[in-house]
């Protein structure tokens, strides 16, 4: 476990709009409904799970997606950004594949991003 933690841990830059070419992966009955700029790619919420795109290397080519299912989730936390030395958000979630560490940068609504997980998960 201890190895896919330094995996699972990604930082949101700003909301931006969902991509077009993610309806590609997408099953019957699912829908995006937010999307995140991360810092080479982005992290796409759907009403059944958060899709979260890495390009890696160079050129940016190659493109791994992890899909982490809300059914898996077991727990969740958030926590705004304080003041002046204090400027990112946090979101933690507690999963079956482990625990998962979500920074967002200033500017971006942790509330709503602790929203969209309730709405899917409760």
């Amino acid at each position: 476990m201890a190895a896919t933690q330094s995996i699972l841990e990604w930082t949101l830059v700003s909301e931006c709009p969902i991509p077009n070419d993610i309806n590609e992966i997408l099953v019957e009955g699912e829908e995006a409904i937010a999307a995140y700029k991360t810092f080479r790619d982005s992290a796409i919420f759907t009403n059944k799970r958060l899709i979260v795109r890495d390009a890696q290397g160079l050129s940016g080519k190659k493109v791994e997606i992890y899909s982490l299912p809300y059914s898996s989730i077991n727990m969740w936390s958030t926590e705004n950004a304080g003041s002046f030395f204090d400027v990112n958000a946090e979101v933690e979630l507690w999963t079956r594949a482990g625990h998962i560490k979500v920074n967002i940068k200033k500017g971006v609504d942790v509330r709503k991003f602790d929203k969209l997980i309730a709405n899917a998960i409760l």
